[in-house]
């Protein structure tokens, strides 16, 4: 680890924006414990990357993995600075691959099966919350910590009671979970602002990667700049915002 260098989390880092993230935040001079479910996977992620750069295993829906992530972090590290919550999935039917159209067919509130919809919000809701308590005593190490959870403008009510074009979209399952996530942001923002320690949610845009069969529109690049941004905020910077790219602010 670099002399006085900051420490990041990133979950789901393996690949798409959870990987872009980690590339941009080694680039700008910070230790990064690159977190996949598969270690495998996140070593062979962690050699595409210059810079600082430290696979570990971590499945958010297991509390053993958790725990022994923890552990780890801190036998090595002593603290964390930041923790980016970015690891999510779209779908739980058992099709790797399927179209955004039969995506947002199959996917309606009248449609989409419960059980689906309880493993998705698994790993988006509960996972975040799970691996966010479990990392706060580490974060309450550092002078400064952040915590940025990766959202989705496809989360915000306040957009889809209106119309546009991916309203369709918006289901009980990823859609709603990315609500939830919004307000879980908000509920850790207000519990730990007397200690300094910012709490924001992102949106990385309609982001080409796995979660939408790559049909995204922007780069994943353009996807990670808004997390990158907000898990460096100065001394100064907010919390409890819900923000897009070049710091657009996004309603509820």
């Amino acid at each position: 680890m670099a002399e006085n260098s900051h420490i990041a989390l990133v979950t789901g880092a393996n690949q798409g924006i959870g990987l872009q993230i980690a590339t941009d935040l080694a680039a700008n001079g910070l230790t990064v414990l690159l977190a996949s479910r598969n270690l495998d996977r996140g070593k062979s992620a962690a050699q595409t990357i210059d810079g600082d750069v430290y696979p570990i295993q971590l499945d958010v829906t297991d509390n053993a993995s958790i725990r022994a992530a923890v552990a780890e972090v801190e036998q090595q590290f002593g603290r964390l600075d930041i923790l980016v919550n970015n690891a999510a999935i779209s779908r739980a039917n058992g099709q790797e691959v399927e179209t955004m159209q039969d995506y947002v067919q199959r996917s309606r509130a009248t449609l989409i099966s419960v059980d689906e919809v309880r493993t998705i919000w698994e790993t988006n809701v509960f996972g975040v919350l799970a691996v966010t308590q479990a990392f706060v005593p580490l974060l309450r190490k550092s002078k400064g910590a952040r915590i940025v959870n990766v959202s989705s403008g496809l989360g915000s009510l306040t957009i889809n009671a209106a119309p546009h074009p991916y309203r369709a979209a918006f289901n009980p399952g990823y859609g709603a979970s990315k609500t939830a996530l919004n307000a879980i942001t908000l509920a850790f923002a207000i519990d730990l602002e007397a200690e300094g320690i910012k709490v924001n949610a992102v949106t990385p845009g309609f982001t080409s990667t796995a979660l939408n069969n790559y049909e995204g529109t922007e780069t994943v690049q353009q996807g990670a700049a808004e997390a990158v941004r907000v898990a460096l905020l100065a001394s100064d910077g907010p919390t409890g915002t819900f923000t897009g790219s070049i710091d657009e602010t996004y309603p509820w």
